[in-house]
């Protein structure tokens, strides 16, 4: 058996203090809050796609990008998420510009990763 084709993906996002984080989804990136339990609070991600916020006592983000965002225009989305105190990652070597965004060789993708409050690395993709 194989997923429905219809099936809707979860998506998850650890954190250590719910309390803390749950604003940055809701108040700075805009998110819908879909419902929440003793377990997690769900964001709606866009097209009723959920993200459980779900709480890990003692976790500690990993190095990579948990979750990504495919925006039309990345200049205007960073320069909005700046203007709520939002602050861009810049990675030595990677040739991003002033805002943080890098841009693929050959023109692909630009991207920009910034942190959530305890740290998991989030992206924003405009594909070329």
């Amino acid at each position: 058996m194989s997923l429905p084709a219809a099936a809707i993906p979860v998506g998850f996002v650890i954190t250590a203090d719910r309390a803390r984080s749950k604003p940055f989804y809701a108040d700075v990136l805009g998110l819908r809050v879909m419902g929440e339990d003793d377990h997690a609070v769900t964001f709606d991600l866009g097209n009723r796609t959920p993200m459980r916020l779900t709480t890990v006592e003692g976790y500690q983000a990993p190095g990579h990008t948990v979750l990504g965002w495919h925006v039309a225009d990345i200049a205007a989305t960073v320069a909005a998420l700046k203007a709520k105190g939002v602050q861009f990652k810049i990675y030595e070597g990677y040739n991003q510009d002033a805002e943080g965004v890098w841009r693929a060789p050959g023109g692909g993708a630009a991207v920009a990763w910034f942190p959530d409050p305890d740290g998991n690395l989030l992206s924003l993709t405009q594909f070329g």
